[in-house]
């Protein structure tokens, strides 16, 4: 028998172990586990590179409760690249171990072989499937190929040039409303919780820029789907058996199963992104059999979904899933970063005031193009905010196949050899520590932990060793390869317009002033910004109107 069927069959004998909550059952259980992962390793032929790395901190989950429990581990991740270097392991649970690649020629190998050599974790795509069905995200190899091709046309420079105007209606009403909270307040300014704010804009523009559907959040109008999304803000921090649950599941995959403090919130906003998906999904093939857009081609994302269904290109079950995916996906990435921004501004009001004085410089409103081209503070406000503040803190994957990695500045192995390249076993699991890359000190200079727009303007801001980060602008928040952000550009234009409407119009103070602090909470899947203090994952900011 193969060994991975062999480890898949005494899972399965394992998993049933687990319905007994006897002590006893549970030591069986970690003893068996840990003593087949020991005795898989030992059967290869494969000589894997054995690195150095931090100790084994808890006796069940290695580091990796450490790691989870900091909800932006890049700073943890920094402090053992310079300790053991830039690539090391890390015991995980039940005597398992990942390799964490913080070296930009390790990254880059490990980017062009993303979706064949790297693939995502059983648990991963177990979430992923259950949650939102098999769209781009959750598929591999040619299957995701297929996939981002039927997709790409929806997020293509013209169809985002077509989109921002969108973007700017949700922005404006957005403004209009906190005009009318300060009027309402009696005084020149008013306390305004912005992630909320940042959370309608978010959702109101996918609807309406993918979906021609109005969800009316700006303007107040309460929703099932509003209503689950805003609940989510009442879960600030997952309980330890939570946390117990996600660890173990990485290695008993159907412990996803078990329910945690936000299934239900999870089981209702897949039943209502299905039931959305399958009307806009209906009403948009109605339209086009009766010639209701009169020959023109729609480029909006359930526009290309439509064609790429009556192509047979996409399933109509995987329609869906995209559908599905892109909404949340389109909410809870760029709200979070959207608040950073705020945030970092309201903190900084001199990078606030030279970045609305390039605003009122420039007058009328933006295009797409403009954007691009004719506001370099902006555009380096907003690569700043994504620097700092990525939206996904880190990323595992697993290796599909044996492989060896190239580094750009040897290591020292476990044995005390100096090596160029290391080898990786199939089924080890591989850490792409986004935010650490993205602060890193090694790659970005002494001050790469400082909300700093200049570096991105001066000459010579971006050092030698973050230009050899090959991704996007040098960065990991869209990650990169095979899989990077299909609506980075989408992305980055709404965020781009959100920016300039609001930060022209409204001055942004912390409400408790210079000294407030500000702490990482639990979002819908990736950490959030909140006041210290506040209940909730909340964001109040005091904003007053800009008077020139």
């Amino acid at each position: 028998m193969h060994p991975s069927s062999l480890l898949a069959n005494v899972h399965d004998s394992l998993l049933a172990v687990t319905r007994s909550v006897t002590l006893l059952g549970v030591a069986a259980v970690i003893a068996t586990t840990w003593a087949l992962r020991g005795a898989m390793r030992a059967r290869r032929t494969f000589k894997a590179t054995k690195l150095r790395g931090p100790p084994r901190t808890d006796f069940i989950f290695g580091a990796a409760k450490q790691i989870i429990d900091t909800l932006d581990p890049g700073d943890i991740y920094e402090a053992w690249a310079k300790e053991y270097g830039v690539v090391y392991e890390v015991p995980t649970t039940l005597g398992g171990k990942q390799i964490v690649l913080t070296d930009p020629r390790a990254l880059a190998h490990y980017y062009a072989r993303e979706t064949w050599t790297y693939v995502q974790t059983d648990s991963t795509k177990f979430f992923i499937e259950r949650n939102f069905g098999r769209w781009v995200l959750w598929s591999e190899g040619e299957e995701h190929k297929r996939q981002r091709k039927s997709l790409a046309p929806a997020f293509s420079q013209a169809a985002i040039r077509k989109l921002t105007p969108t973007f700017y209606n949700s922005a404006h009403k957005a403004k209009s409303a906190w005009e009318a909270m300060i009027d309402a307040s009696g005084g020149d300014s008013s306390v305004i919780e912005v992630q909320k704010w940042m959370n309608r804009i978010s959702l109101d523009s996918m609807g309406l820029a993918g979906f021609s559907h109005d969800f009316g959040s700006l303007e107040g109008k309460h929703t099932p789907i509003t209503e689950v999304l805003d609940t989510f803000a009442s879960f600030p921090k997952r309980s330890a058996v939570t946390i117990w649950l996600i660890l173990l599941s990485r290695v008993f995959t159907l412990l996803s199963y078990a329910p945690r403090q936000t299934s239900g919130l999870f089981h209702e906003m897949q039943r209502i992104t299905e039931d959305l998906s399958t009307q806009w999904l209906a009403r948009t093939k109605k339209e086009k059999e009766e010639g209701v857009l009169d020959g023109k081609e729609d480029m909006s994302i359930i526009g290309v979904l439509v064609k790429a269904n009556s192509s047979t290109h996409l399933t109509h079950e995987e329609v869906v899933a995209q559908m599905k995916g892109l909404i949340f996906a389109g909410y809870e990435t760029m709200s979070s970063t959207m608040t950073w921004a705020l945030l970092e501004l309201a903190r900084n009001p001199d990078i606030q005031s030279k970045l609305r004085q390039e605003l009122l410089a420039f007058g009328e409103e933006p295009t797409y193009d403009q954007q691009q081209h004719s506001l370099p503070y902006l555009d380096a406000v907003v690569h700043e905010a994504l620097r700092v503040h990525p939206p996904a803190t880190d990323l595992v994957r697993v290796a599909a196949e044996d492989d060896v990695i190239p580094l750009s500045e040897p290591v020292v192995t476990r044995s005390g050899e100096v090596v160029n390249n290391i080898s990786i076993a199939r089924g080890t699991r591989i850490a792409l520590p986004i935010s650490c890359v993205n602060r890193s000190t090694e790659i970005w200079g002494a001050d790469a932990k400082v909300f700093r727009p200049e570096r991105w303007l001066e000459e010579g801001g971006i050092p030698r060793t973050a230009r050899e980060i090959q991704a996007y602008r040098h960065l990991l928040s869209f990650v990169d390869g095979a899989k990077t952000c299909l609506g980075k550009g989408f992305a980055i234009a709404q965020f781009k317009a959100v920016m300039s409407v609001l930060v022209k119009n409204f001055v942004l103070e912390m409400r408790d002033g210079p000294n407030t602090q500000v702490e990482l909470a639990t979002g819908v899947l990736m950490p959030r910004p909140k006041i210290v203090g506040e209940q909730n994952v909340v964001v109040p900011l005091r904003v007053r109107q800009y008077e020139g």
